[in-house]
């Protein structure tokens, strides 16, 4: 009997391990995958940034020289987009335009009083584009030349005044040692 006793418990044992392993230990709940996607309740508002299609197109027309087509672009992003930033990007961009002498618009004069009106609307927290700043820093380059071409050319002539006059003089100087009358 002690066989079957052994038998039985360990017959019993086995049916009991076999019970507790079908059970299946309770399982942590998963978590939710969020997405940060809106909520539908939520009112968001979108951040209000410039479109930059035809100040890009401006750029790119500018680039193959096609100076009438990038101002008409410059002009529609000036017109399209309704805040100041835009508007002063487009005016920096058209006077940049009057600066190349290629361009059908070219007014070296004008240039000067053109950008001294937008540095006096020109706000130093607005954001500016990239290449309106390039634009800028060139326009201000320009206009530095002008005024130093204008310096030169003063100077210039009032060297030729004084060659003029010497040159006279030397002259005079001949004829009264070779006895001409200077007349």
């Amino acid at each position: 009997m002690n066989r079957l006793n052994l038998l039985l418990i360990s017959l019993s044992l086995v049916l009991t391990g076999c019970g507790s392993i079908s059970e299946r230990p309770e399982q942590e709940p998963i978590p939710e995958l969020n997405l940060n996607l809106p909520q539908p309740d939520c009112v968001c508002q979108p951040e209000e940034t410039a479109d930059f299609t035809f100040l890009e197109k401006g750029f790119t027309a500018l680039h193959d020289a096609e100076y009438l087509e990038s101002l008409q672009y410059f002009q529609r992003y000036q017109r399209m987009e309704k805040n100041p930033v835009a508007n002063m990007e487009a005016r920096i961009a058209i006077t940049y335009l009057s600066m190349l002498p290629d361009s059908p618009i070219f007014d070296g004069a004008a240039v000067g009083k053109s950008y001294g009106k937008i540095q006096r609307d020109l706000r130093p927290e607005w954001k500016l584009h990239e290449r309106i700043r390039q634009m800028q820093d060139s326009l201000e380059s320009f206009l530095d030349m002008q005024a130093q071409l204008g310096e030169l050319e003063r100077a210039n002539a009032e060297l030729r005044r004084q060659l003029q006059r010497r040159e006279e003089a030397i002259t005079r100087l001949r004829d009264l040692t070779l006895g001409r009358d200077p007349d």
